[in-house]
């Protein structure tokens, strides 16, 4: 990996942790629904002004063969596991939610193993074992545990992991469609998907300069420019190398709750961090040249 892979990889960690810090101001203030449709919203428009200028270079989304395709992508990769998680953002931390964020590629794993009716094998239940420590171990000792509603928003946040290996599981059996035009078309769809639950989660305040600027950064650089970095990565060092930002995403997440948010960084947060990593590299077999990485970004 060249110098400029490197920083593209640990712009991108950086990136996809703060997404967690961005839904962490702006979800209590504008509630999960109306932040995410903002989210995905300002992300497909910046992807569509993206493809305008690249014109030739940029796939296009050929929807009358597509449509299909980008509403389950849109959905499980996007609308489900962002709502997910800024309905979490009201009771977590982002350093929990960065942690738990990191058990997607053990999900995808998991569900592709089930799904291809293949035997779970000891490394993989070692991993999964591990992986419910870690998580137990954050959760048990942290102290947004004691809020009302933690263990609803902690399964919520499993869950959004969860989707993202679904997602990672459909990709690598559906049609092949060009990496920006799956970026570009999913967020379409699931600009679309999230609509009917804003009548469920009204707005419950009005936003600042501050919770405005967290929702143009969630659209604009968590998503849209993202997922450029992400593709482009994949296109230069592969997707096993690229998984590596799976890994790097909870420093980022627990280092940007630490400074903005005031977030205290416990033993029990490196020590359930470091157990949640092990435990996902395990399932899914990565390592730094024979791992194998998720068909999509896990993201964010």
């Amino acid at each position: 990996m060249n110098t400029a892979n490197l920083i593209r990889l640990v712009t991108l960690a950086a990136i996809w942790g703060g997404s967690f810090l961005f839904m962490r101001i702006s979800a209590p203030v504008l509630g999960p629904a109306v932040l995410i449709e903002w989210r995905v919203l300002l992300a497909a428009l910046f992807l569509m002004l993206v493809g305008l200028v690249l014109r030739r270079r940029a796939a296009p989304l050929n929807l009358r063969e597509n449509w299909k395709h980008f509403l389950v992508l849109g959905f499980f990769n996007s609308a489900l596991p962002f709502l997910l998680f800024a309905f979490s953002a009201r009771t977590l931390s982002a350093s929990v939610m960065s942690v738990v964020n990191a058990t997607a590629p053990m999900w995808g794993a998991i569900i592709g193993a089930v799904w291809g009716r293949q035997p779970i094998k000891a490394r993989t239940a070692l991993g999964l074992v591990l992986g419910t420590l870690g998580v137990a171990l954050l959760a048990g000792f942290d102290k947004v545990s004691a809020r009302p509603r933690a263990g609803i928003a902690l399964m919520a946040t499993l869950a959004a992991a969860c989707s993202y290996g679904i997602a990672t599981t459909y990709a690598r059996s559906a049609r092949s469609v060009a990496p920006f035009a799956n970026a570009h078309g999913s967020m379409w769809a699931a600009a679309l998907l999230v609509l009917p639950a804003l009548p469920f989660f009204p707005q419950p305040g009005q936003p600042t300069l501050t919770v405005a600027a967290s929702v143009l950064a969630l659209g604009v650089l968590c998503s849209g420019i993202a997922y450029l970095l992400y593709f482009r990565l994949i296109e230069e060092i592969g997707p096993t190398s690229a998984l590596t930002v799976t890994f790097l995403n909870p420093v980022f997440g627990i280092l940007w709750g630490s400074l903005f948010l005031g977030e205290v960084v416990g033993w029990y947060t490196v020590a359930g961090a470091a157990i949640v990593l092990v435990g996902t590299a395990l399932v899914t077999g990565f390592t730094p040249r024979f791992g194998r990485a998720p068909a999509v970004a896990a993201g964010k």
